[in-house]
């Protein structure tokens, strides 16, 4: 790629970026741990996240008491220090003499849950954990220290057949992660079978998992071999697990558990040889607290769990995303794609890093490929101006902003040589596109509020996002 003498073009950016450690420094806390009845003691953990509840499975500090939930809280350490979440436990978290929802705590603190009081401490030590070498992993991308974290657990964990669960927000990228994994492993020359759980009816969901014979119900005019055994030798990925209907989940957890399917309407076991990953953007934990999740269901799924950070925490990645994103869009044009990138000013890749990206990677891949169609890109016409002129307007990062009274503005462009019914067409999918992306990213990337916003049920939210590619 062509460099300018600036220091701040796209290449010099990503170039200076690119000056790695070769490891990531976790914090050490300390919890001073008191319940009646009980000899107090005392935990030392090296993680960034840790969380605390009566299940033996699935936390760092376990506290036998009736009063604290199976998943009770939990702290993660992000740029400000440590944050303490209650994972809507039933009889709520108290951090001194406040009742804890979401808060930063300091060392010190007295956290009481149930009738078990933990004194945090902050160490003031940090570990090393090991970084991966590279800035790619299979389909994934990125430079940030978090990235190359995740990159080298799954380094690690890919080879295995262990069963994976990865969370996160939505646009983070968690199918790349599960096809990163299936494509490192053993199982690569096999298939890899997506199930979204999140956009089929329960009736639809148990015969497209579990498969049918013909006349097992009203319309199976034949037979049909589900997603699970469809995966057989390969990876089955479960997409949204999370929206996964309660009653279909001891079915799952028993095919899981067996490695056997029965077909709906036939008295046979079907033997299946299948690695199982798993992705939610909801928080299982309190799902369990909740009721809407089994807990041998989150144990069964939660082997390994992994987190994909959103955009906005991995902000140093932009540059390099960019490139990533063009240079994939001109997969075909090259040439074209090194007088993009080099192109880019300092004020463009600013206003792209200052931006929050509530759709996260998913939000800066759509804004790119529609900056390219339209050719703002080229000639540095790419800008994130609409959004520095209207502070109190959001927008996916290419004009189309949103104003605070839910307005939504466009440039329409009338062509007298084509027909009124495909323009018109055209602009109504625009702003049913822009009317989405615009309610998710006011609601935090969360779509079971946006699509009550929207007065449309979830599923449906979800099919009209993938129908416009988001």
């Amino acid at each position: 790629m062509p460099t300018h003498d600036t220091a701040d073009t796209l290449a010099t950016r990503i170039i200076t970026e690119g000056r790695r450690a070769v490891a990531q420094r976790v914090p050490i806390t300390r919890f001073h741990i008191e319940v009646p009845g009980v000899e107090p003691w005392s935990v030392e953990l090296a993680s960034s996240v840790a969380r605390v509840g009566s299940a033996e499975r699935g936390n760092d500090v376990v506290l036998t008491d009736d009063a604290v939930s199976r998943y009770h809280f939990e702290i993660v350490w992000d740029e400000r220090g440590p944050r303490i979440r209650d994972l809507e436990s039933t009889n709520g978290t108290f951090v001194d003499t406040y009742q804890a929802k979401d808060m930063y705590l300091h060392s010190g603190s007295v956290i009481t849950a149930g009738r078990a009081r933990l004194t945090f401490e902050a160490m003031g030590r940090e570990v090393e954990e090991p970084l991966f070498d590279e800035d790619r992993f299979g389909p994934l991308v990125g430079r940030s220290a978090v990235m190359r974290r995740l990159f080298a657990v799954l380094d690690q964990v890919s080879p295995s057949d262990a069963t994976v669960l990865v969370e996160g927000e939505t646009g983070t990228g968690k199918e790349l992660v599960a096809r990163a994994i299936h494509e490192h492993s053993s199982r690569r020359g096999g298939p890899f079978v997506v199930v979204d759980c999140a956009s089929m009816p329960a009736g639809m969901l148990q015969s497209e998992l579990f498969g049918h014979r013909r006349g097992a119900f009203t319309g199976a005019v034949s037979d049909r071999t589900g997603h699970i055994e469809q995966a057989d030798g390969g990876t089955l990925f479960l997409d949204e697990v999370g929206e996964l209907p309660l009653e279909l989940q001891p079915n799952l957890l028993r095919a899981l558990e067996s490695r056997e399917v029965r077909r709906l309407g036939d008295g046979k076991l079907t033997k299946v040889d299948i690695r199982v990953v798993a992705a939610t953007n909801r928080d299982l934990a309190r799902e369990v607290n909740r009721g809407t999740f089994r807990e041998d269901l989150f144990y069964r799924l939660s082997v390994v769990r992994l987190w994909t950070p959103p955009l906005r925490e991995r902000r140093e990645d932009i540059p390099l995303l960019v490139e990533h994103l063009v240079r994939r869009a001109l997969r075909d044009d090259q040439r074209r794609a090194e007088r993009v990138l080099d192109r880019f000013s300092p004020a463009m890749l600013d206003a792209l890093e200052a931006h929050p990206w509530p759709g996260n990677v998913r939000e800066l891949r759509n804004a790119v490929e529609r900056a390219l169609a339209l050719g703002h890109l080229d000639g540095a016409k790419m800008t994130m101006g609409a959004q520095s002129r209207h502070p109190g307007r959001s927008n996916d990062g290419v004009g189309e902003p949103v104003s605070q009274r839910g307005e939504l503005e466009f440039d329409v462009e009338v062509h007298l040589d084509r027909p009124l019914v495909e323009q018109r067409t055209e602009l109504l999918e625009r702003f049913e596109r822009t009317y989405l992306l615009a309610l998710l990213a006011q609601h935090d990337g969360k779509i079971s509020p946006a699509a009550r916003a929207a007065g449309i049920d979830r599923a449906y939210f979800r099919r009209l996002l993938k129908k416009h590619g988001d």
